[in-house]
């Protein structure tokens, strides 16, 4: 990212770029940059953009050969093409060829590193790659926004923040957006105010759901599962959450006995490392023993619902009884 960032401070453009990864936000702030920089709004005559599995190579290539109108540099958009992910054999020996006038710029979810337009970007152009951005990288991102607006937020309310929006970028920043608006009289963010502005995500309500479970509260359990059918989640949504935070705090006890610390089992099993402390608590009241029991008891009521011998909505209330039977294993 960086070094896209010093590209465009100088001026020192490349004749190809390869933007991807999972962490769309940030894909698509760094192809933004790049096309205000290397071209303006409304210039139909210097910019061409292509989307899509049907990208036409022999135009693209004809359009990299004609010079710029009235303006320094051509630019090419190709997103979401696919073409790094087969044998691109025309478009992959033309790397090298690309004119200095024009510059072609790939934005992709997937590649495929062994493929020939991959080597030939890596060669001849740019390639960033835009993973996932971990609790640390997200909280200084998050902190240096709310520098910028003179505001503050304390452990607590961030924690919270993450809990209830997860770790997606978009999300973080959208959300924020309404934090902002609604804290604009105070200098500082407190949990509270996340608590107002931010609903529950459909996970953090499993949570809830989990722990009413193995306090062997029956009734707040069953009341929880009721709140997310209000929401309008399907009980086989709830099922599959259930199933993978059931997972988690299997992994949770098994790295636990390696004597793993937090930060490790956070990134193990990719949750933020302010939650392991809780899906400890959590496991703690289990034996893996009994996790691996509830695991089959719910596929079993999951494999009854699909083939329909039983009511989706019964299967998953027949589970959460079962499951909060006992309150230690």
């Amino acid at each position: 990212m960086k070094s896209i960032d010093e590209d465009i401070k100088n001026g020192t453009f490349r004749t190809a770029y390869l933007l991807y990864g999972e962490e769309a936000y940030l894909k698509k702030t760094y192809r933004d940059k790049l096309k205000k920089a290397l071209s303006t709004d409304g210039d139909t005559m210097n910019f061409a953009g292509f989307q899509g599995k049907d990208v036409a190579v022999s135009e693209v290539i004809d359009l990299s050969e004609t010079l710029p109108f009235f303006a320094e540099h051509r630019l090419i958009l190709i997103e979401d093409s696919g073409l790094f992910k087969g044998s691109e054999e025309k478009l992959s020996e033309y790397i090298a060829q690309i004119p200095q006038t024009t510059t072609i710029l790939f934005v992709e979810s997937e590649v495929d590193k062994r493929s020939k337009l991959y080597k030939a970007l890596k060669e001849h152009g740019k390639i960033v790659e835009f993973a996932k951005q971990n609790e640390e990288l997200l909280t200084r991102w998050l902190l240096g926004r709310l520098k910028r607006e003179n505001k503050n937020i304390t452990k607590s309310a961030m924690q919270e923040f993450f809990l209830r929006v997860g770790m997606d970028m978009s999300a973080l920043d959208r959300e924020m957006e309404k934090v902002l608006c609604y804290c604009y009289d105070q200098e500082i963010i407190e949990k509270q105010d996340i608590e107002a502005i931010c609903p529950q995500q459909v996970e953090n309500r499993i949570f809830e759901m989990i722990d009413a479970i193995t306090d062997s509260k029956r009734k707040q359990a069953l009341e929880l599962y009721y709140d997310l059918l209000a929401l309008k989640v399907s009980p086989m949504i709830i099922l599959s959450l259930f199933h993978r935070q059931c997972n988690i705090l299997m992994q949770i006890k098994e790295l636990k006995n390696k004597n793993m610390n937090r930060g490790d089992i956070a990134r193990q099993i990719g949750v933020p490392g302010f939650a392991v402390g809780k899906y400890q608590a959590q496991a703690a009241k289990l034996s893996q023993g009994r996790i691996r029991q509830i695991l089959e008891y719910g596929v079993h009521m999951e494999e009854q619902a699909k083939t329909g011998q039983m009511n989706e909505n019964i299967a998953v209330e027949l589970l959460i009884v079962e499951a909060s039977k006992e309150r230690k294993f």
